[in-house]
């Protein structure tokens, strides 16, 4: 599979045709055209053969080659390095794949370059054709348009996250706990920091974009921004209010548990105290065989044993009302 997905020229916002990455330095040229890159886990020569045609910077290349990068925000000169962690439910393994998509903007183009798990931009680009007024704002326009879409598959996935922790919930106080169930809740933890990582960052990438001091995005694109940036305020939010209610469950957890052993020991304790009484007789009289009453009185054993039997009785009814038993 090649790692160029799309490479296309643009004209007020109109795709006028498909390019080689080796012709992009001549269309650059043209007047009023934009340039749209999609590449898929590129080869470092096909990001050397990129940074030659458009003059990117030796830091930015060597970071979308590596990937592995915490979401940030760069400037390099006239152009803007951006940062995002994509994430998508792989319901096989039952965990969140994650992946990264560099950006590199400038005053006329585009560069995106997936690393790892993530969906294909072809929808968004077919949308952004679909409306050429607004494509016609140029890179910025498609910038939004990629880490709107980003940004709203988050959405499904921490909904999914709040099912899990509702099912959690049934689990723990349907007297079902186990330790399966604080490891789920631990797994679930997790998931959430990972996705936490991914989010927090993106509060202050938005925010910068729609600063003044960047002129490589339009006035009239930053209030596109600012719509991302109060999505991601609501995701970090719905990711601190499920993270509060894990712990909440956790504690829950970890006092049913609590409780649960709380009651066996009292089970124990209430038997043990019932047969400490023929344990105390046997073992008193056993001390004192000489002295049993049995030996010269034929009721002397049915009454012991009578005796015996009536303490139990009592100890058990005693424990019983008591809700030891």
């Amino acid at each position: 599979m090649s790692a160029i997905i799309n490479c296309a020229a643009y004209h007020e916002g109109r795709r006028m045709k498909n390019i080689a990455i080796a012709d992009s330095s001549q269309v650059l040229k043209e007047p009023g055209m934009f340039i749209w890159i999609g590449l898929h886990e590129p080869s470092a020569g096909l990001l050397a053969e990129v940074q030659q045609q458009f003059g990117l910077h030796d830091l930015a290349i060597e970071d979308a080659h590596l990937a592995h990068q915490r979401p940030k925000l760069d400037t390099y000169g006239d152009s803007l390095f951006v940062v995002l962690r994509t994430a998508q439910q792989n319901p096989a393994q039952q965990r969140i794949d994650f992946g990264e998509t560099h950006f590199f903007v400038g005053s006329n183009y585009l560069i995106s370059v997936r690393h790892g798990s993530s969906r294909p931009y072809s929808d968004v680009r077919a949308r952004c054709e679909s409306t050429p007024h607004l494509l016609r704002k140029g890179p910025g326009f498609a910038l939004y348009a990629v880490m709107d879409s980003i940004v709203d598959h988050y959405f499904p996935v921490i909904e999914n996250l709040e099912e899990e922790l509702e099912s959690l919930e049934e689990q723990i106080f349907s007297q079902q706990t186990t330790r399966e169930t604080t490891a789920q809740i631990y797994h679930l933890k997790r998931q959430l920091l990972d996705i936490k990582r991914a989010i927090s960052p993106l509060i202050d990438i938005c925010n910068r974009l729609t600063r003044f001091d960047f002129d490589l995005i339009p006035e009239d694109t930053r209030p596109y921004f600012r719509d991302i940036y109060d999505h991601a305020i609501r995701l970090n939010e719905m990711v601190d209010i499920l993270r509060e209610l894990l712990t909440t469950a956790l504690e829950a957890n970890f006092s049913l548990i609590s409780i649960t052993q709380n009651e066996v020991s009292k089970r124990f304790a209430g038997w043990a105290a019932i047969v400490a009484i023929p344990t105390m007789i046997a073992g008193v009289y056993g001390m004192n065989f000489e002295f049993m009453p049995e030996l010269r009185w034929s009721f002397g054993y049915p009454l012991i044993l009578l005796v015996t039997i009536t303490a139990c009785a009592i100890l058990f009814r005693y424990f019983r009302r008591s809700g030891w038993l």
